[in-house]
């Protein structure tokens, strides 16, 4: 599969490094929906061991010019809900991360991975895992970051989505 990355607001379509040693990924959309503010990113992720750093990564290039903080946040989100879509699903795996600044300020991450689905139940979405476990703790951390997130499974798809709100400016006649 021919993977490219487009940076452009304008047009998908052009050619962005991730990193060395990273995989390239399609950027499906990138750029202002609406004129509301709003910056989509919307990519395809590996389906393997690599899909966390992938995500990771794609979120950076979304969230270029955040505070580092919100982009941490993000982030880890978004790694926790990739890496539960492999792990859990099946391909094809693909981000969407929509930036907005909302009228009053401060600003809103919204994360949403789907997958190809699933033939096993959910998992137990804040069954906290076992102390020694090495796993079981991604929806955990989601929900301790995320002010609002779902989890919807099915055999023919799955979508995780969550959404960070941080801040806002005051208004200029506030004081």
């Amino acid at each position: 599969m021919s993977h490219h990355t487009s940076t452009s607001r304008d047009r998908p379509g052009g050619a962005t490094d991730l990193g060395p040693g990273l995989p390239p990924v399609s950027v499906l959309e990138l750029g202002y929906t609406g004129g509301n503010g709003t910056t989509t990113l919307i990519t395809d992720l590996p389906y393997g061991p690599k899909v966390a750093e992938v995500a990771r990564d794609a979120v950076t290039v979304a969230l270029h010019d955040t505070e580092t903080e919100v982009l941490d946040d993000a982030r880890l989100v978004g790694s926790e809900l990739a890496t539960n879509a492999f792990v859990s699903g099946s391909p094809p795996l693909v981000l969407c991360v929509d930036r907005r600044i909302p009228p009053a300020g401060g600003l809103e991450v919204e994360i949403t991975i789907t997958d190809g689905g699933s033939d096993h139940p959910a998992p137990a979405p804040l069954s906290g895992a076992q102390d020694e476990a090495e796993s079981g703790r991604g929806l955990v951390i989601v929900a301790a970051l995320a002010d609002a997130w779902s989890l919807t499974t099915g055999a023919r798809g799955t979508r995780a989505w969550c959404r960070l709100v941080r801040g806002h400016r005051p208004s200029a006649g506030s004081a």
